[in-house]
């Protein structure tokens, strides 16, 4: 693999295979693309870690092999737990990462929308990430460059680490993160696995009271220095978890908790919570969570996908679905509203509210009254928005952007090419037929098989200035046929649906159906 460019732009390739399409973190020395591998068309997550001067080509070699056998030692110990590596290489300075895409969100991105966790979630967070270092621990492995940044919390299953074989990149004590650095870390020694518990004490802080114990002082080094001398802040949030933060934050590595009583008093903790009643199950902490907050963890989320993913260069994205050919735009639109509420985020998202009083009793009821066809479940996301799916459908695949945008996109999975993407973006501009044509569109022509039906037609949905775009892609017995509508909120912001099913099954009953029920049950979240 060979990175021929430092400096590299949204759309550029590199190695001639990774195509760069959106900014979805930056940190410190450190930027994450969504990328899209060109020759198999799947989402890769490619990062970019600044490297001190002073490296030889060597040292660089070095650096991405550790970081391939890294990647794989973990793999084989922590399946679904770790980011796995499928290339990694040094050039011009920068080590380059080739992983595979995330399902999820980096803590650092969820306590920025939602603040301070309550201290039963951040213990099992904590549990989650003590179960992948203790693998790592028992095979000689230290993370090193552990932080919220690393960490990736998804909607259901453990959350997901990242950044393995980056510590020893150079002699830098620190190449990420130096905030979450262990003393130490800070004092240039030789590190180990308390180093990892130190990291993990400070994630823990952090996600208790909502900022690290050591704030970052506008450079490495003084930041380094402030983790060294100064004391720790005694935590004010952390509740019962307050004794094994301080205890793995202790200066001396031979002083720290050692991992079983971690362990055990991040158990105790669930367990007393449990005994109060609090759910605990993975689902149950999410919609707790974001009950808490009072919203969803999604604000950021963008779109990772497949070759059929649509990507623009400005992040403006509005995809949806439509009204079929041959039919009004405003035909399946409900009336105008005033407001886009949804049902309350603390809702579980597969509950169905009452139906409204004219309804069957037996007919199934989508958020906001709307009667639904047989094999239809009311669903309300995390994010803040509510839809009707078809029964089966699940969330594939979540993803976010540079900004607070998100995707969201659900289907039946498996061969089954049917799915729906809901997208969040505040990058929008004022006109949304412009957006599908001047941003949407360049990005869908890259496509193979890319056919635009039609032109780009305005309308109104839900009270909102909206355009509606329908297109074909793909070849063969892939060939898909996608409707777009996006809908502006007013000042940058917009929703968008997107509904994709084979186009030789476009004018059947069952998508028709579904096209009318996505359009009239789904309600944005107005923020």
């Amino acid at each position: 693999m060979a990175m021929a460019e430092t400096q590299v732009r949204a759309h550029e390739w590199p190695a001639g295979r990774y195509r760069l399409l959106e900014v979805v973190q930056r940190g410190t020395n450190r930027v994450c693309w969504y990328a899209e591998d060109a020759a198999t068309g799947r989402p890769r997550l490619v990062t970019r870690v600044e490297l001190p001067a002073g490296g030889t080509p060597e040292t660089g070699r070095l650096t991405a092999a550790r970081v391939l056998r890294a990647s794989e030692v973990m793999a084989r110990l922590c399946p679904g737990r770790v980011a796995t590596v499928l290339d990694a290489a040094e050039e011009a300075g920068a080590l380059w990462t080739v992983a595979e895409w995330i399902d999820g969100m980096p803590l650092d991105e969820l306590l920025a929308r939602q603040g301070a966790l309550p201290y039963a979630r951040a213990a099992r967070i904590g549990l989650e990430l003590l179960d992948v270092l203790e693998a790592a621990h028992g095979e000689g492995v230290t993370h090193g460059e552990l932080s919220p940044g690393q960490v990736f919390v998804r909607a259901e299953g453990p959350v997901v680490v990242t950044g393995f074989g980056w510590a020893g990149a150079t002699l830098v004590p620190r190449v990420t993160a130096p905030s979450y650095a262990s003393p130490e870390q800070a004092r240039d020694q030789r590190i180990g696995p308390a180093a990892d518990l130190w990291a993990l004490g400070a994630i823990l802080y952090t996600m208790t009271e909502g900022r690290p114990p050591f704030r970052d002082r506008g450079g490495p080094e003084a930041t380094l220095r402030g983790v060294d001398r100064l004391p720790l802040r005694t935590p004010l949030r952390a509740g019962p978890l307050t004794p094994a933060v301080q205890g793995l934050l202790r200066k001396e590595s031979g002083e720290r908790l050692p991992r079983p009583l971690a362990r055990e008093a991040l158990t105790r903790v669930l367990a007393e919570d449990a005994r109060d009643g609090a759910p605990t199950g993975p689902g149950a902490r999410l919609r707790a969570a974001v009950r808490r907050t009072g919203r969803g963890w999604g604000g950021r989320t963008v779109a990772a996908g497949t070759a059929l993913a649509v990507v623009t260069v400005s992040g403006a994205v509005l995809y949806a679905t439509r009204d079929l050919p041959g039919t009004e735009p405003s035909a399946a639109v409900p009336p105008p509203r005033t407001s886009a509420a949804p049902t309350p985020t603390g809702s579980s998202p597969a509950a169905a509210p009452t139906p409204a009083p004219t309804a069957s009793a037996t007919a199934p009821a989508a958020p906001g009254g709307n009667v639904l066809p047989n094999g239809y479940r009311g669903h309300t996301a995390p994010e803040g928005f509510t839809v009707a799916l078809p029964d089966g459908w699940k969330r594939l695949r979540t993803a976010r952007g540079g900004d607070r945008s998100y995707r969201v996109t659900y289907g039946p999975g498996g061969s089954d090419p049917r799915t729906l993407s809901v997208t969040y973006s505040e990058r929008l501009g004022p006109d949304p037929v412009a957006v599908w044509r001047d941003d949407v569109q360049p990005g869908l022509e890259r496509l193979g098989g890319f056919r635009r039906i039609g032109t780009v037609r305005a309308t109104r949905y839900q009270g909102y200035e909206a355009a509606d775009m329908e297109w074909l892609s793909g070849t063969g017995s892939d060939r898909v046929r996608t409707f777009g509508r996006g809908f502006l909120l007013g000042g940058h912001r917009g929703y968008s649906l997107r509904f994709t099913a084979a186009a030789g099954a476009w004018d059947s009953a069952d998508s028709r159906s579904a096209l009318d029920t996505f359009l009239r049950t789904f309600r944005a979240q107005d923020n």
